[in-house]
């Protein structure tokens, strides 16, 4: 499953309603090896919200991906795992 910015014209109570219904799918399905959930956002209260419900265990995680400079001064992607 892939949502590509959800919370875009949500309001607080729909983004909340929203991140507890993400985190009750991923509670659900987080110990299937073929269960994959990507979330793309600039929302980083969503993120929280997201954090605040998931207790993140066994083989589930997730990944923030973030722009920085390199040495030669162009921009790179970098993807870390949250903590």
């Amino acid at each position: 499953l892939a949502l590509d910015e959800p919370t875009t014209n949500l309001d607080v109570e729909n983004k909340s309603s929203l991140a507890h219904a993400l985190s009750a799918v991923i509670k659900e399905r987080m110990d299937e090896s073929s269960f994959q959930l990507i979330i793309i956002t600039h929302d980083d209260e969503f993120v929280e919200l997201l954090r605040q419900n998931i207790q993140v265990g066994g083989t589930a995680a997730y990944y923030e991906v973030t722009r920085e400079p390199n040495s030669e001064g162009k921009y790179v992607s970098v993807i870390a795992k949250a903590a």
